[in-house]
């Protein structure tokens, strides 16, 4: 049976969610909803947050505990896993930091989100090349962007999964076209951390928004540096977290201070740590049911999605191969603004902008909302 024709039932109800009653939510590319378990997350980091010093150290360890789930998401050591205030200071993190030199470059694509395409732009000045490798009919090509690569490339940054597209590049292809490069290989996540596999350990730095497929919220990005990468990564920012200040030093500076090695490293200050702790909770969540399982079941209802998108007569610009799916299922229209207004007045909440509208589909949508999706349109 075509995978296309199979009813899905969602891996976790609605029901969970704030705000689902009568909506049927395809724009977690855009915002995820709610997970109702989040309110009793918020009163237990209340109830620490006034309980002083061991409040606050029970925090601390709930934070350690997010950074092991994340490093299990990721497959990678937890102390190899940082807390950034956003994925876009993760990319800038690098671009401050490595040692640039007149004729180096950066390899990206011109289908690339801001973040990972203007995280270089003031490195111009310092005669350090941006190359944008183009699209091919909305897609990009491993093969292009590694063919892009030379001796001076420093970096070759994408997403793995397209903000506009949905496409999922494969990072195995380019890590194994990067070994005997010098280059870095840096990877923001934020469309792909959640719903579809990350392997992070082929990389060198990894990071990932959290309110979109991670089902927490804005403030907190979980970010994955390589050893290779610090070694040839100075910081920038520093603070008492990441420097070796107590309990050497106590009350009085000193001129000279030693730096801590990840994850603090990356950690000058406290992070969000209530967004830590929503972060926790909604990796509790993915991880019970296995990024395996929702990995097939988001790739099978963009299959759905698609199919019935083409059957109306509109233009998927997604890939059409499984493996290259994401949670994203993309296709052209003239006001995509219009339409994002429209279904929502019909009860459909889509992502519309830029000329194209994002159907996206997590663990809690299954086959009926794709149906409703698809009478919608067809109205």
């Amino acid at each position: 049976m075509n995978r296309s024709d199979t009813h899905i039932e969602p891996l976790i109800a609605p029901d969970q969610f704030v705000g689902l009653e009568g909506v049927t939510h395809l724009c977690t590319g855009g915002e995820a909803p709610w997970l109702k378990a989040q309110e009793a997350v918020y009163a237990e980091f209340a109830r620490l947050k006034s309980a002083g010093h061991d409040g606050r150290e029970e925090i601390y360890a709930r934070g350690e505990r997010c950074r092991s789930r994340m490093g299990e998401l990721w497959r990678v050591p937890s102390d190899r896993i940082a807390f950034m205030p956003s994925a876009a200071e993760g990319m800038n993190w690098l671009a401050r930091g490595l040692d640039w030199r007149d004729g180096d470059n950066v390899v990206t694509t011109n289908l690339e989100f801001p973040s990972v395409a203007y995280a270089w732009r003031d490195l111009r000045a310092h005669g350090v090349e941006v190359r944008l490798v183009p699209h091919r009919d909305w897609l990009v090509g491993e093969t292009d962007l590694l063919d892009a690569v030379d001796e001076r490339t420093r970096v070759l940054a994408v997403s793995q999964v397209s903000f506009y597209t949905g496409q999922c590049l494969n990072i195995e292809q380019l890590s194994e076209g990067l070994r005997q490069r010098n280059a870095l290989f840096a990877v923001d996540a934020t469309h792909a951390a959640g719903v579809v596999d990350v392997p992070a350990g082929l990389t060198d730095l990894t990071v990932s928004s959290s309110y979109k497929w991670l089902l927490a919220t804005h403030g907190v990005a979980p970010m994955y540096l390589s050893e290779k990468a610090e070694r040839q990564t100075a910081s920038t920012s520093f603070g008492w977290h990441n420097l070796a200040v107590w309990p050497a030093q106590e009350a009085v500076r000193t001129p000279e201070v030693e730096e801590l090695p990840m994850p603090e490293r990356l950690e000058p200050g406290n992070p969000s740590m209530m967004v830590v702790m929503h972060l926790d909770q909604a990796l509790e969540v993915l991880l019970s049911i296995g990024i395996e399982r929702i990995s097939d079941h988001a790739r099978t209802l963009s299959e759905q999605v698609s199919a019935g998108l083409k059957e109306l007569g509109f233009t998927v610009i997604s890939p059409q191969n499984r493996s290259a799916r994401s949670g994203n299922t993309c296709f052209l229209v003239k006001d995509a603004a219009a339409m994002q207004t429209r279904l929502a007045e019909m009860g459909v909440l889509c992502w519309g902008e830029f000329g194209r509208m994002r159907i996206s589909t997590h663990l809690y949508n299954g086959s009926a909302d794709v149906g409703r999706l698809l009478t919608a349109l067809s109205e």
